[in-house]
């Protein structure tokens, strides 16, 4: 996974109308909050564009984050992020700032591999169905994972495969877990006809 630096500038002006002018020149508002105690949450400015093509990347949201504030450079993650409803342009972005010992909660998406060759579909003619395509961690910020992977390649039809089926990274949790909510992942739902019929409204379910 390839490093991820935005460049920010500290900022003075707070208030409506100065994020107004800010986003009239190109920049987004932002605010950085968190770490030791000592650190106060930090006002700064973000460049539209460069904001925009960091996000493009899957990552930028589910990753830990090199933030570069007047030349100084901190480790944080993203926590929340407002867009305009008509452009879908960046209004307001907040950012946390982290370190190694740094305990988060963190949605990351899942990436479904081998989808094509599961054997519930080649053999079993099933089609697979998702339940979710992302999920929520709990891990120290250095173990936070990009994505967490769900290999299809061997399920088989009928089967509905739940969160405690799923490889996880070392130091990674699953919150729905920890609340003993085992919840479905997704499912291979077997064709319709005779007891097949029935095994897919049961995967379904």
């Amino acid at each position: 996974m390839s490093e991820i630096i935005l460049n920010a500038v500290s900022r003075t002006e707070l208030g409506k109308g100065a994020s107004r002018r800010l986003r009239k020149q190109g920049n987004v508002p932002a605010i950085v909050y968190g770490g030791k105690k000592e650190l106060a949450p930090a006002a700064i400015t973000l460049k539209s564009n460069e904001l925009k093509k960091a996000a493009d990347s899957e990552s930028f949201f589910s990753s830990v984050l090199s933030l570069s504030i007047d030349g100084k450079t901190e480790s944080v993650v993203l926590m929340d992020v407002q867009r305009h409803p008509a452009t879908d342009a960046f209004i307001h972005v907040d950012f946390e700032r982290v370190d190694a010992s740094t305990v988060i909660h963190k949605v990351v998406p899942l990436h479904f591999l081998n989808e094509t060759t599961c054997v519930g579909v080649k053999v079993g003619g099933g089609k697979i169905q998702h339940n979710m395509t992302e999920v929520e961690v709990t891990c120290r910020a250095t173990d936070l994972p990009e994505f967490i992977e769900v290999d299809m390649a061997k399920v088989e039809a009928g089967h509905v495969l739940h969160l405690s089926e799923l490889v996880l990274p070392k130091g990674v949790e699953l919150v729905a877990l920890q609340h003993e909510s085992d919840q479905p992942v997704c499912s291979v739902v077997k064709k319709a006809g005779g007891d097949d019929s029935e095994a897919a409204e049961e995967s379904a379910e």
